[in-house]
């Protein structure tokens, strides 16, 4: 979250600068995302996340996307600590434990990207 949240802060630096505004001039956020029309950077990973995870569920040919994302160590032993959350922990969340089952029917996959990306958005 950290990460969005300076990329939030650098889109916005990066539409004032367009717009040739300052921070001194005390502008809202919200109007200067109104008057650019860009998409908010959280929104946009997010969705791009959700498609891709998607994209590799589906795949069949056995390349190694779909490895990495279920990959344990041999030694399977963790630091102390809380563990840090993994890459499919957050899809996990939205679509269940079954996920990749889940994204073989696009309608499905599709209809639950919208409350992925609110969820993902509305945390940052």
């Amino acid at each position: 979250m950290g990460l969005i949240r300076r990329l939030r802060v650098t889109q916005r630096a990066m539409e004032r600068a367009m717009l040739g505004v300052s921070l001194r001039d005390q502008i809202r956020n919200e109007e200067i995302r109104r008057r650019t029309r860009v998409t908010d950077i959280a929104q946009r990973v997010a969705k791009l996340k959700w498609q891709w995870a998607g994209h590799i569920a589906r795949r069949t040919d056995g390349r190694w996307g779909l490895k990495v994302l279920e990959w344990r160590p041999r030694t399977g032993k963790r630091s102390v600590g809380r563990p840090q959350t993994r890459w499919t922990d957050d899809i996990r969340r939205i679509a269940g434990s079954r996920w990749r089952q889940a994204a073989q029917d696009r309608a499905l996959w599709n209809s639950l990207q919208k409350t992925y990306v609110q969820q993902w958005t509305s945390i940052g």
